[in-house]
């Protein structure tokens, strides 16, 4: 297969996985995935949401690292920091959130891991090869900069997309905390109603601070490919943060109807 070809391939790729998103974003409004709150033996067989996390999350920091070695511009300064970013997000998704979590009965469905694992691939595929190859090869320029050009570093699209990031990074850490801390001990599997920092206005904090990253780093690698994830973080997050918070409506009536808390954004949804 020529470049061109599989070029032309890989921008196809891209369009079907935008096509998909879309599919994925309005079914998720009818059916809830298999994991935290809704683990269901419907699915199929469980298992242990702790390594579950880990065996899902920690494919694509793998599959990261492997792309960008394969590439001939692995130590250009530019791509080397996106990978840097990428990987402080996956690195702490992988080997440190999925340890930390609380609730030794806690499953995962194992369709919705090994769904979770092809989507990660399949993610690490877009962005490493439109970063690490595709970029290069297209001489790909924004504001007259290039990956090749140090200069990137300090546009204003990737200041303001990295502070985005940071903040979603720092939103997601300090949410996944409050809601680690809501169980009393790793033997304590109930539900609770989330309070404090963004909860204070969201019932989905989490799911707010992970889609500030994806839009964060779309906007600092200014990328079709990081655009296509933040579609997907927007496809994937936001249905399931709808289907939360009407299961705390069923589950804290009264507190729910007191706080007055929106889905995902503040005073939006």
């Amino acid at each position: 297969m020529s470049p061109e070809t599989f070029t032309s391939a890989f921008y196809i790729y891209l369009y079907v996985m935008i096509g998909l998103a879309a599919v994925v974003f309005v079914s998720l409004y009818f059916v809830n995935a298999s994991y935290g709150a809704f683990t269901n033996n419907k699915w199929g067989k469980t298992i242990n949401n702790k390594l579950a996390w880990f065996l899902m999350e920690f494919p694509i920091f793998l599959a990261m690292l492997i792309i960008w070695l394969a590439s001939p511009h692995r130590f250009e300064t530019v791509p080397m920091v996106f990978l840097l970013i990428f990987e402080i997000h996956y690195f702490q998704r992988s080997l440190i959130f999925p340890w930390l979590m609380k609730g030794k009965k806690s499953q995962m469905s194992l369709a919705i891991m090994f769904t979770g694992i092809a989507f990660n691939i399949l993610n690490a595929v877009m962005q490493g090869y439109w970063i690490f190859f595709e970029a290069f090869r297209c001489n790909y320029t924004v504001f007259g900069l290039t990956y090749s050009d140090v200069a990137w570093l300090k546009s204003p699209h990737f200041i303001i997309g990295l502070c985005i990031f940071i903040m979603g990074f720092v939103v997601n850490l300090r949410s996944d905390y409050i809601i680690r801390h809501l169980r009393k001990s790793d033997d304590d599997n109930k539900h609770y109603l989330p309070s404090g920092f963004l909860f204070n206005y969201v019932t989905s904090a989490n799911y707010l601070g992970e889609l500030m990253e994806w839009l964060g780093f779309a906007i600092l690698t200014w990328s079709l490919s990081g655009l296509v994830f933040f579609i997907w973080t927007f496809a994937n997050l936001v249905p399931r943060a709808n289907s939360l918070y009407k299961r705390y409506q069923q589950e804290f009536p009264e507190e729910m109807k007191e706080r007055h808390l929106k889905r995902v954004f503040p005073f939006i949804y």
